[in-house]
């Protein structure tokens, strides 16, 4: 992957949309490499992993553990102050801030070309879901 010049410079919400779609793809490998989950489950089981309330849950690690680095956070605060036209209707404003930070740290990354720290940040996440869920 080539890396994007000035992705520290993209609107929050474009590095969130980026970082939705790594994030799927991530823990859609995962799945499969896992090989238990009947295809038809497949998505029912990724849902546990990629909803704004499992995001929010690992971003709010994140800063209880202090697990990202000076420009993480930075583009992290963006991404939890960005206003979006709406909100979903399954979850509330601070979880759905929480989960775009979330992604907006994955998407920088990914554009960054940040690709090991992009795989261990999702790997930790996915793990830490998997422990939270008893999976």
């Amino acid at each position: 992957m080539s890396r994007i010049e000035n992705a520290h410079q993209m609107k929050s919400l474009a590095l969130a949309y980026m970082g939705d779609t790594v994030h799927d793809l991530y823990v859609r490998e995962h799945l499969l490499r896992k090989g238990t989950i009947r295809p038809q489950d497949l998505h029912q089981s990724a849902v546990r992993f990629v909803s704004a309330g499992a995001q929010a849950y690992v971003a709010k690690r994140w800063v209880e553990e202090g697990t990202l680095c000076e420009k993480e956070t930075a583009v992290f605060r963006r991404g939890k102050n960005a206003k979006s036209g709406s909100i979903p209707k399954n979850t509330d404003v601070l979880t759905y801030r929480f989960a775009t930070a979330f992604e907006a740290v994955l998407g920088y990354l990914y554009l960054e070309g940040g690709e090991d720290r992009l795989a261990e940040l999702v790997q930790g996440a996915i793990s830490a879901i998997e422990e939270k869920e008893g999976i």
